[in-house]
């Protein structure tokens, strides 16, 4: 682990897993980056998680849920999975504006922010593995930032894996939102239960949530501080999505050349069946590009109990092999 990394946000998840500092575009803050190698058969092949934009990369591919994380599971599969977390979350470095009131200060952490970091966390990746390009597997907010990448430095980019992914809507423009904001662990639970539908089973355990909402606490120092507990998150993801609802979308994806697969859950709110449709329809240069719906799942469904139906709908995505000989 490289030195200077605070350990308090940025703890071993595992014994394995070595810890990267990498610079961002913005001078004198430091992206945190996760790797945890093959317990497999190497694959030869490099996966990077792109957290969306409430959270960050510890508690969501690396958070192990009765002892296994999707991490652990990508790895027996032969992958090297690196997880990085965008400035204002988990383990990397904090915008300095977010020590100052969020007021009448635009959102920080913006979609073409965001791409600039991922961007450079990639040309790490890919120089340390000395590979050419590394498999993203996105979530929400971050396939916005993904995207983006894909269409500006094609060369990076091997395969996508966009689930939960935000489409663009048509609706009305909304309202401007401060540079940072508070989400506390009640705001956490509503959002991740709120899709279910009156009468359904949970799909996501009330033990798991309150084992993951004490790590979520954990990311920020002074969240305990707070009356209720919260963490403070930079504004931007939500921004950005509110503007993609109201046509402002970030990235023009027919500029998007690299294989995708859109993968959502049947009761998804930010991922409906337009909304995948639309993605679909646009990402008409991604070959192949296919649509996956999990039932019984919502937008968080790498944290529910059909998770691992999406563990595996990646996996076989990220293998390749769907592409037929080339024509004669």
């Amino acid at each position: 682990m490289n030195a200077g990394i605070d350990r308090h946000r940025s703890p071993l998840l595992d014994l394995r897993e070595t810890h990267f500092l990498v610079p961002s575009e913005h001078s004198g803050l430091s992206l945190f980056l996760s790797h945890l190698p093959p317990n497999g058969t190497p694959n030869g092949r490099v996966v990077l998680y792109v957290h969306g934009g409430t959270f960050p990369s510890g508690l969501a591919v690396a958070h192990r849920f009765d002892g296994r994380s999707w991490r652990d599971e990508l790895c027996a599969a032969g992958y090297h999975v690196w997880g990085l977390d965008f400035l204002g979350f988990g383990g990397s470095d904090r915008y300095p504006s977010m020590a100052e009131s969020p007021d009448a200060k635009p959102a920080l952490g913006s979609t073409e922010d965001a791409a600039q970091q991922l961007a450079a966390a990639v040309r790490f990746i890919g120089a340390r593995h000395t590979v050419a390009q590394v498999s993203l597997v996105a979530h929400s907010w971050g396939t916005l930032v993904a995207g983006r990448v894909a269409c500006h430095h094609p060369d990076l980019v091997e395969r996508l894996v966009f689930f939960g992914p935000i489409a663009r809507r048509d609706g009305p423009a909304g309202q401007r939102l401060a540079a940072w904001r508070l989400i506390s662990l009640r705001d956490q639970w509503d959002r991740f239960t709120g899709d279910v539908p009156d009468g359904a089973a949970p799909v996501l355990s009330r033990a798991h949530f309150a084992e993951w909402g004490e790590r979520y606490l954990d990311t920020d120092p002074a969240s305990r501080t707070r009356d209720p507990a919260a963490v403070q998150v930079p504004s931007g993801p939500f921004q950005d999505i509110f503007d993609a609802f109201a046509g402002d979308f970030p990235y023009d994806p027919a500029e998007v050349r690299a294989p995708v697969a859109i993968i959502r859950g049947e009761w998804d709110s930010l991922c409906t069946d337009a909304d995948a449709h639309w993605l679909m329809t646009r990402l008409s240069n991604a070959a192949p590009c296919r649509d996956v719906k999990i039932a019984r799942a919502t937008h968080l469904m790498h944290m529910e109990a059909g998770r691992y139906a999406l563990y595996r709908e990646t996996e076989a995505f990220l293998a390749g092999g769907d592409t037929g000989p080339a024509a004669v």
